[in-house]
């Protein structure tokens, strides 16, 4: 008899979804399918499809799955790292960042933006990739604050400057460590690069209004491929 334990069902989705991750990081979203999935996971055929009756169905539930990959990630970061201090660490914020860049967290981030193309076609799989990207803007604006000299105390439109041109970079550098191009290598590199750009932006006379776009703010409808 054979006695070898059977994953459960939610054991068996994340199995096959962390495969399509990897399948979506090596080949692209038309390399992606359920024969695929199967072939990669090392189940019988016709497994996946069981699990996600359509393409549509898999690509969300990858999304759900790298979103909680992410989130695992960010809470892996000591609370403590907050850039602050008379000897700080690098924040969370840039150590998240900088590992995204590297193995083994690096084919997720190829399989991030091959889901944010199949989103502008796909109105809940955007959705499923807002959330997580609206978990790392909060994020994000909470550990620029911190870094900033007296940065409680900046007007909410300046924090949006901050934040808007900031996770523009981030963005920008996640395209570049997709294609292998390590321009920033550390988060203690990548801090740096932050705070410069902050200490740019809080000198300029159009501060507050660098990033607002007809007088209607776009954090609700900013579409993303950042972590988390």
């Amino acid at each position: 008899m054979d006695k070898r334990r059977k994953p459960n069902p939610e054991e068996r989705r994340r199995d096959l979804c962390d495969a399509a991750i990897q399948l979506l990081a090596d080949d692209g979203a038309k390399g992606l399918s359920h024969l695929k999935v199967d072939r990669k996971t090392g189940v019988p055929d016709g497994t996946t499809s069981f699990y996600f009756r359509t393409r549509s169905a898999l690509l969300r539930a990858v999304a759900e799955r790298l979103a909680e990959l992410d989130l695992a990630d960010l809470q892996s970061v000591a609370d403590d790292s907050d850039g602050r201090g008379k000897h700080p660490s690098p924040s969370r914020l840039s150590q998240v960042v900088i590992r995204s860049g590297r193995e083994p967290q690096l084919f997720r981030t190829k399989a991030r933006y091959e889901l944010t193309m199949q989103a502008a076609r796909d109105p809940a799989l955007a959705a499923i990739l807002q959330r997580a990207t609206d978990e790392f803007t909060k994020l994000h604006r909470e550990i620029l604050v911190q870094l900033m000299p007296h940065g409680a105390d900046l007007d909410p439109a300046v924090v949006e400057d901050l934040s808007n041109v900031t996770l523009t970079f981030i963005n920008g550098l996640l395209v570049r460590f997709a294609h292998g191009d390590r321009i920033v290598d550390s988060p203690e590199q990548l801090d740096g690069i932050l705070s410069s750009i902050a200490a740019g932006i809080l000198r300029s006379p159009q501060r507050g209004r660098l990033t607002d776009a007809g007088g209607r703010r776009s954090a609700g409808r900013r579409r993303s491929a950042a972590i988390g």
